[in-house]
């Protein structure tokens, strides 16, 4: 304690002999050389207080960024599946994409002109979303690794099966887009002017394709069969565009609302820069899911399954499903009393980390696996729930 006392003390009356030379009328009697001298040192010692502290993350922060890195791990997984059947197979310069683990694959011609119907970009669009996750993924556990706190790792959880489509690598996945349920009801939350659920959570959005939040439907084909009849294909195809901005809208509020918990500026840092590319990414999809519930393919009925409808929601006439309606509307934001705000919503961080695993829950993405699975992201959602600033 008297060394941690004694070199304060010492700190801060160097750092008090600089600031009176520099206030001193005659500052030139200290020489400039003394002022340089002492002007480096403060820097230097200012340096090595700031790498010091960057070594050490509390447990809340440790908790949330390990919390993250298993999003971004099954993001990677599922956007992966996507990337093989409906992805850019071929970069820009016309080599082969080698940036995604398994690629090219050559893709599936079929489901990615599907795709093509919501925006001739479709495909390099899935290639680049992937990357993008990949490289969230990579980039937090090699940080958490740098910290010395073990990385995370899902492989043993990799046990269910790909699509038997052409195009998929038959390898073992962590994710399940064959049986997804797909809450449509941020399309509505986004264009409300009058409600906000972190205001009031109680308030149920109208879901914007009501059958796909009452199904269990494939947003990738299954096997060969599914490319046909075209309108079945087209009905799989506009799932995955609803399905791509259902996962990217929960990260958008994800990071956004975990960020209020931590603690070290190093890691507030990371979650503000790795925030936005998530809500980039939903800004593209929401656009695109627009397409399909508009005049050019709408209304459309799964020849296979009538319950599936995607409906032309330009019909209903209303600015809460106006379907080229893609940028937040504003809302109330924090009090009612404030006028309304154009926001990211939610942005809650109670049970933030719980609530974003309930959701994927409930979207399909697991069906299948197995009850060690469910436990351990259990596990890492509740560790990042109890995060504090500050612990």
């Amino acid at each position: 304690m008297k060394e941690i006392s004694d070199g304060t003390k010492g700190r801060a009356s160097r750092r008090s002999f600089i600031k009176r030379g520099m206030l001193t009328a005659g500052g030139a009697a200290i020489g400039a050389g003394l002022l340089a001298d002492g002007l480096s040192v403060f820097a230097q010692e200012q340096d090595e207080d700031r790498k010091e502290n960057r070594g050490h993350l509390s447990k809340g922060d440790i908790a949330i960024l390990r919390f993250l890195a298993a999003a971004e791990i099954i993001e990677s997984d599922l956007w992966l599946q996507y990337a093989e059947l409906g992805g850019a197979q071929t970069q820009p310069n016309g080599q082969p994409d080698d940036e995604l683990p398994g690629l090219p694959t050559g893709g599936n011609p079929a489901y990615t002109a599907a795709l093509q119907q919501l925006d001739g970009d479709m495909p390099q669009y899935i290639h680049d979303n992937t990357e993008d996750e990949f490289s969230h993924a990579a980039f937090i556990n090699e940080y958490l690794k740098s910290k010395g706190v073990e990385p995370v790792s899902l492989k043993q959880f990799q046990t269910l099966p790909s699509s038997k489509a052409t195009g998929a690598n038959q390898i073992l996945r962590l994710t399940n887009l064959m049986q997804l349920t797909v809450d449509t009801s941020w399309y509505t939350r986004y264009r409300s002017r009058k409600q906000n659920p972190d205001l009031n959570p109680g308030f149920k959005f109208p879901q914007a394709v009501p059958s796909l939040s009452q199904g269990q439907f494939p947003a990738i084909p299954r096997s060969d069969a599914d490319l046909n009849p075209p309108d079945h294909l087209q009905a799989i195809a506009n799932t995955a565009g609803f399905h791509f901005a259902f996962i990217e809208q929960g990260g958008t509020s994800l990071y956004p609302s975990l960020a209020q918990r931590v603690t070290h500026p190093e890691v507030l840092r990371i979650l503000l820069s790795i925030g936005p590319t998530e809500t980039a990414h939903f800004q593209t999809w929401h656009d695109k899911a627009g397409n399909a519930v508009q005049p050019m393919l709408a209304p459309l009925t799964d020849p296979t399954n009538t319950k599936l409808v995607f409906p032309n929601l330009n019909a209903l006439e209303s600015e809460d499903f106006q379907a080229n309606l893609i940028m937040p509307e504003p809302c109330p934001f924090l009090n009612r009393k404030f006028p309304a705000c154009s926001i990211i919503r939610p942005t809650e961080t109670n049970g933030a980390a719980m609530g974003a695993l309930e959701a994927l829950t409930a979207d399909g993405l697991f069906i299948g696996q197995s009850k060690e699975f469910f436990a351990l992201m259990r596990d890492l959602a509740e560790d990042a729930d109890k995060a504090r600033r500050g612990r």
